[in-house]
């Protein structure tokens, strides 16, 4: 049997991302739903008497809070991630050799050492296939 490379570490993040991105959202959502039905209607006769079914509850919550939820979704996006990438890319010590090799190359000041260390990290990450299995 021949497993390919990296197999279980590629197993391990996707069982990671589904778990975080998906099950654990979806389970603390429906805990945040049980829980603010019991603290704001349970017990509270005035909101009791208009809203006494958790399904009915549900739907309410649910109309308010997915229209909620996409506009600080897209704030987010429009300005959120454009710092934040900016702030990944000003940490990559890998990204930061290439662009001063560029540099370099563009300046006349790289050897042909750097420019070929530079195509081979290039061609490396190029050959890569994020579908290897």
């Amino acid at each position: 049997m021949n497993l390919k490379k990296n197999f279980l570490r590629k197993l391990w993040w996707d069982g990671r991302m589904g778990h975080s991105n998906y099950l654990m959202f979806f389970l603390a959502f429906v805990n945040f739903i049980l829980i603010t039905y019991s603290f704001l209607i349970e017990g509270n006769e005035i909101f009791e008497q208009y809203i006494s079914d958790l399904g009915l509850f549900t739907v309410i919550f649910l109309i308010f809070y997915f229209p909620v939820s996409i506009l600080i979704g897209r704030w987010h996006t429009k300005t959120q991630i454009s710092v934040e990438m900016t702030m990944k890319m000003n940490e990559d010590p890998i990204m930061a050799k290439m662009i001063r090799t560029l540099l370099d190359v563009q300046t006349g000041k790289a050897s042909e050492e750097e420019i070929a260390e530079f195509r081979k990290i290039v061609a490396e990450i190029e050959k890569q296939d994020i579908n290897e299995f």
